[in-house]
C-alpha cells in the first residue's frame, strides 16, 4: 500500500503554530495548488488543501514562511474526525508533512522587494546554508548574473537539442 502526496503551492494564509498538549508544535496551513486545466470560459480552477507539520518543520514554516510563500510539500493524506461543540461530527481530510521546502526566500512572494525584505531573505539564506550576501540588490543582480548566464537575455533563448543533456 502506498500513501504519497507531493504538491506545490502557495499559503492562502499565514501558518498558526500551536503547542499540543505533549509540548510538540503543530503548524497548520492551507495550500492553494492550481489546477492543470482551465474551465471552458478559460479560468484556471485551483485546490485548497489542509496541511500540517510537526515539531522543528513547524516552527520552520511559522518562522519563515507567510501568506503568499511558494512551498513545496511532500508528506501523506490523513482522515481524522471528531464531535464539535454542538455534538456534530466532522471529518477532516489534511496533508501531514514530513518535508516543507521553501521555494522562495522570505519577503519575496508576489510582492516588491525592499531592503528590508533582502535582509530577510539573507537570514533565510544563512539559516539554510544559502549564500552569504550582505542585501545590496547590486550585489544581488551581479550574483544573479554570474549564475544564470541568461539573466539579460532580451528574448526568448536558442537552445537548440544538441544543447540539452537528455
Amino acid at each position: 500500500m502506498l500513501n504519497r502526496v507531493v504538491l506545490v503551492g502557495r499559503l492562502t494564509r499565514d501558518p498558526e503554530l500551536r503547542v499540543s498538549q505533549n509540548n510538540v508544535a503543530v503548524a497548520t496551513f492551507n495550500l492553494a495548488v492550481n489546477r492543470p486545466f482551465t474551465s471552458q470560459n478559460g479560468e484556471r480552477g485551483a485546490d485548497f488543501i489542509n496541511c500540517v507539520v510537526f515539531r522543528k518543520q513547524a516552527e520552520n514554516v511559522n518562522q519563515y514562511v507567510k501568506k503568499g510563500s511558494l512551498v513545496g510539500i511532500d508528506g501523506r493524506i490523513q482522515t481524522r474526525n471528531y464531535e464539535n461543540k454542538d455534538g456534530q461530527r466532522v471529518y477532516v481530510t489534511e496533508v501531514v508533512c514530513e518535508s516543507v521546502q521553501f521555494l522562495e526566500p522570505k519577503g519575496s512572494g508576489n510582492q516588491s522587494q525592499s531592503n528590508n525584505d533582502y535582509n530577510s531573505a539573507d537570514s533565510y539564506q544563512n539559516a539554510y546554508g544559502g549564500n552569504q550576501s550582505t542585501g545590496r540588490s547590486q550585489q544581488r543582480q551581479d550574483n544573479n548574473a554570474e549564475e544564470n548566464p541568461f539573466a539579460n537575455s532580451k528574448g526568448p533563448v536558442d537552445i537548440s537539442d544538441d544543447d540539452l543533456p537528455f
